[in-house]
C-alpha cells in the first residue's frame, strides 16, 4: 500500500513537488525546528570565519535544499532514463571507463551532499563497460528499506549491504566481474571502528578508513567524485582521480584525500552537506578512554 502511494505520488509534475518542497521548509524550519541546533552548531564551527548573517543564510538554503532532496527522492521512483541523464551528469565517465575496459574495478568515494541518491543512475553512463552498485546500511523499518532499496537499484544498480561489502567484492572479482561501486564514507564510525583521525572542517575527526581497506584488499581505481548544484533539481559529478595503485599508497592515504576533497567541495556550496547530522559526537578524549589504540579493542573495566 505504501509503495502504491508512494509511486502515485512521484508521478506528479516536478513543479508540484518542488511547491510541496516549500511548504515543508516552512513547516520544518519555523515550525517544527528540526534539527536547528545541531545544523547551528556545525555551521558556526566548521566555518568560523563567517558572520552570523552569512551562517543564517547558509541555514536556511540548507533546509530548502534538503526539502528539495526529499522531493526528489519520491520523484526519483518514476522519473524516466532520459530525464534522471538530463538532471544528474557526470563528468570524466571517460576515466572510469578507461579503467573498467583495462579490466580494473573502481571504489567512487562520495559525501552526503547534493542529491547523493541520483548518484544511482551512474549505471546509464557505465553502460556494459562494468556494474554499478553502492554500499548502504539496512534500515531498521523493512517497509522503508524495502522502499529505498527498489529506488537505488531500479536503473541497474547493486545494493550491497554494509555487512557483506568484502564478500560480495571479492565474490565478484573472482568471478571475473567489473564493479564500480560507491562508498560514502563520511559517517560516524562506531567506537571500535575508529582507526583514523583527521582535522575536518575544523573539526577533530574520527573517519571511517574500511572502504580504503576493501579498495586496497581487492586493488580498485580510487576515485572522488565532485558534486555540485547546478541549478534546482540539476546536479553534476566529476570523478577526480585519487589512485590508480592503491595498494601501493601509504596507509589512509586514500581516506586522507577523500576529507581534503570533500572539504573542498563543502566549502565551494556550504549549504548542500547533511548539516543535520550529528557528525562530531565522538572525540578522542572519549576514545582513548573507551579503546585500546594499539589493539583497537574495547578497554575491560
Amino acid at each position: 500500500m505504501l509503495f502504491g502511494v508512494w509511486w502515485l505520488f512521484s508521478l506528479l509534475p516536478l513543479w508540484v513537488h518542488y511547491r510541496i518542497s516549500d511548504c515543508i521548509y516552512y513547516i520544518i524550519y519555523y515550525i517544527m525546528r528540526y534539527r536547528r541546533g545541531i545544523v547551528r552548531k556545525n555551521l558556526t564551527e566548521s566555518f568560523p570565519e563567517k558572520s552570523e548573517e552569512e551562517i543564517v543564510k547558509i541555514e536556511k538554503d540548507f533546509y530548502s535544499w534538503f526539502c528539495d532532496y526529499l522531493v526528489e527522492s519520491v520523484k526519483m521512483f518514476s522519473m524516466s532514463e532520459k530525464q534522471m541523464r538530463r538532471r544528474m551528469v557526470f563528468e570524466n565517465v571517460e576515466e572510469v571507463n578507461a579503467a573498467l575496459q583495462k579490466g580494473q574495478s573502481c571504489a567512487i568515494y562520495l559525501g552526503h551532499y547534493c542529491n547523493w541518491e541520483m548518484v544511482t543512475s551512474l549505471q546509464l553512463w557505465v553502460g556494459d563497460n562494468g556494474h554499478c552498485g553502492q554500499i548502504y546500511h539496512p534500515l531498521e523499518d523493512k517497509v522503508f528499506d524495502n522502499l529505498f532499496n527498489y529506488m537505488r537499484s531500479r536503473l541497474g544498480n547493486l545494493n550491497i549491504p554494509m555487512s557483506e561489502t568484502i564478500r560480495q567484492i571479492i565474490k565478484a572479482k573472482q568471478a571475473g566481474e567489473k564493479l564500480v561501486i560507491g562508498f560514502i564514507a563520511d559517517q560516524v564510525p562506531f567506537w571500535n571502528n575508529i582507526h583514523y583521525w583527521t582535522d575536518f572542517l575544523h573539526h577533530d575527526t574520527p573517519v571511517l578508513s574500511g572502504s580504503e581497506r576493501v579498495a586496497r584488499k581487492v586493488d580498485m581505481a580510487c576515485f572522488y567524485l565532485d558534486m555540485r548544484r547546478v541549478k534546482r533539481g540539476y546536479y553534476a559529478g566529476e570523478f577526480k582521480l585519487i589512485s590508480y595503485k592503491p595498494k601501493e599508497e601509504e596507509e589512509f592515504y586514500i581516506t586522507e584525500q577523500y576529507f581534503r576533497a570533500l572539504e573542498k567541495t563543502i566549502q565551494r556550496q556550504p549549504p548542500y552537506w547533511l548539516w543535520t547530522h550529528n557528525r562530531w559526537k565522538r572525540t578522542r578524549e572519549e576514545w582513548l578512554k573507551i579503546i585500546d589504540p594499539e589493539t583497537h579493542k574495547m578497554k575491560t573495566t
